[in-house]
């Protein structure tokens, strides 16, 4: 007996979406809900139905609007559920303490896995196979982005096929911090907003390099992006050109980067749509949140404004569907595209559907797909706080010459 292709999926574990929770940080304390016991419950109905309670550290935290849409967003994106449910209520004495200490041992004892500010939102651009244009993609996605006054760091990590120095017409070797031992992006000014931006053709004498290296290389050269660049600490979002496909690189980032999000972007064509689910899987295996699916040349807007599918159509819409993500963007074909790839100027900072369909994705990434970190919240005062009593404990004991002076505190 063979199943039916047509039949709804099955509801996840439990265990699979409390792991999927674990990508849900606390903005201000850095760790993520599970890890601070604020993940109370997790309840999956036979009709897909998942209940979630969360406790809070404080019940009126203005960052609940944040966690709340990060938990919908993981939650609803996993084939097999059909509704999300959220409970709240507020950690007790004991619970908020243990969060605190989970959150300021982290803090002093471990040392962090990247560069990257915590405040930034990293976005994976990912796809299938080559030949979709997501590395233009994201190069106008950062300039649409730094347009609207936001600090953008910008990271080809594809390692074989670099090409986002010629589009963003970016020159020069990657310069270093001797002192700090840092690698200092190159930074594209865009009206208020910049781009940071490293790549490996920012490290060879000539884009026509041939790199022939092996999944461990290629790896090692990734990490040095994300651990030994100079970024600036105001970033606001990090964005990452992927490796087309589900290979070696695509696993190590997934992997160092459990908060990042990832855009997956398709043609209309049908084989493009189909391959693009194997990096949907990829990610969701790593528990990374799908965000959006972008669908590129999508058609070809003619001058008189009319409409021609030279690649089939309904590939994007097709894909959203099948994987449960939204299709957040239908960039079409125009020349300006190609040219503007071509000699350095992102079509994103000009006029026409292409520029317009950048705009707009930018626009509904900045205000409901994945907002700028907030932190001006509960959390940071509430740590500061503690923080600040228990320094101000330890020092007292040291003072005294208490035999505890050491600090046995977590």
């Amino acid at each position: 007996m063979t199943s039916d292709p047509h039949a709804s999926p099955a509801p996840p574990a439990p265990a699979d979406i409390e792991g999927l929770l674990r990508g849900v940080i606390d903005p201000e304390l850095g760790s993520n809900i599970v890890e601070l016991g604020m993940v109370k419950k997790v309840d999956v109905a036979p009709d897909g139905v998942v209940s979630v309670r969360i406790a809070l550290t404080t019940a009126g935290c203005p960052l609940r609007a944040q966690i709340q849409r990060d938990v919908r967003a993981r939650v609803a994106s996993v084939p097999g559920v059909t509704a999300v449910r959220l409970d709240w209520t507020e950690l007790d004495a004991e619970g908020k303490a243990a969060a605190m200490a989970i959150a300021r041992r982290n803090v002093a004892e471990r040392a962090p896995e990247t560069a990257l500010p915590a405040s930034a939102k990293v976005l994976m651009i990912a796809s299938g196979k080559g030949g979709v244009g997501k590395s233009s993609v994201t190069v106008n996605l950062a300039a649409a982005l730094a347009a609207r006054g936001l600090s953008i760091g910008l990271i080809d990590a594809d390692i074989w096929g670099f090409s986002v120095p010629r589009m963003l017409g970016v020159e020069g070797r990657l310069e270093g911090n001797e002192a700090a031992g840092k690698i200092r992006p190159n930074r594209v000014a865009v009206g208020d907003g910049s781009i940071e931006v490293v790549s490996m053709g920012f490290l060879v004498d000539a884009e026509e390099t041939a790199l022939m290296w092996r999944g461990l290389i290629l790896q090692r050269a990734v990490r040095h992006f994300l651990e030994d660049v100079e970024w600036s600490a105001g970033l606001d979002y990090v964005l990452i050109d992927m490796p087309p496909g589900t290979g070696d690189v695509q696993m190590g980032l997934a992997h160092l980067l459990p908060r990042a999000e990832m855009l997956v972007v398709t043609t209309p064509s049908l084989s493009a749509q189909k391959v693009a689910v194997r990096a949907v899987n990829m990610g969701r295996q790593n528990y990374l949140r799908v965000a959006g699916v972008i669908e590129n040349m999508s058609a070809y807007v003619a001058p008189d404004g009319s409409r021609h599918e030279i690649f089939g159509a309904g590939g994007g819409a097709r894909l959203a569907a099948e994987v449960g993500a939204p299709l957040i963007a239908t960039i079409p074909i125009e020349p300006a595209v190609a040219d503007g790839g071509d000699h350095g100027r992102p079509v994103a900072l000009g006029e026409g559907p292409a520029a317009a369909a950048f705009a707009d994705l930018a626009a509904l990434i900045v205000t409901e797909v994945s907002p700028p970190a907030d932190l001006a919240g509960c959390s940071a005062r509430l740590l500061g706080a503690v923080t600040a009593a228990l320094d101000a404990h330890d020092a007292a004991q040291a003072s005294a010459g208490s035999p505890g002076s050491g600090s046995s505190r977590p």
